[in-house]
């Protein structure tokens, strides 16, 4: 089984005008939400193998959340920034993990859950964490087909699973 978790960065402090788009740190509930979604996708079962990140402040910072709760490195790819969905896909696809984890942005990480989702997963609030599982043994049998099973979560929400 190959599975994809696709996780958009917390929620970013927009407080400086003169802090670079990239180094923006998260806000109180960015720093809150992080851990709490990490813990949340722990506590659901996930076997997470690679994570990678956005080098932006606020994703490599929510990514550190979930490294630290999943006992993982987080591998950092300046690549991920502002990446369309098909670079997303493409760098989980890459890592050769049967579980990886992306960090990152939107519009990107919304348009790769829409399409994976069969646009179940409209759009990826901040700190949302949506979990794709295909019944294959590689990433170069999926394509960028719709998965067969889905879940989505996100600070605001509550679960949602699509068999």
């Amino acid at each position: 089984m190959i599975e994809l978790i696709l996780v958009r960065h917390a929620k970013s402090d927009w407080g400086d005008a003169g802090v670079a788009d990239h180094d923006r740190p998260l806000n109180e509930r960015g720093r809150h939400d992080a851990p709490l979604m990490a813990e949340r996708l722990a506590r659901s079962g996930a076997e997470v193998e690679r994570i990678v990140s956005s080098t932006a402040v606020r994703a490599r910072t929510t990514a550190a959340a979930f490294g630290a709760e999943l006992e993982l490195e987080v591998e950092l790819d300046p690549e991920l920034y502002a990446a369309p969905a098909s670079t997303l896909l493409a760098k989980a696809a890459g890592t050769n993990a049967a579980s990886a984890m992306v960090v990152a942005h939107n519009p990107g990480i919304s348009d790769l859950a829409a399409q994976l989702s069969g646009d179940g997963i409209a759009h990826m609030p901040t700190c949302a964490v949506a979990r794709f599982a295909w019944a294959a043994e590689s990433w170069s049998e999926l394509g960028s087909r719709v998965s067969a099973r889905w879940w989505f979560d996100s600070p605001r929400g509550t679960a949602h699973e699509m068999e």
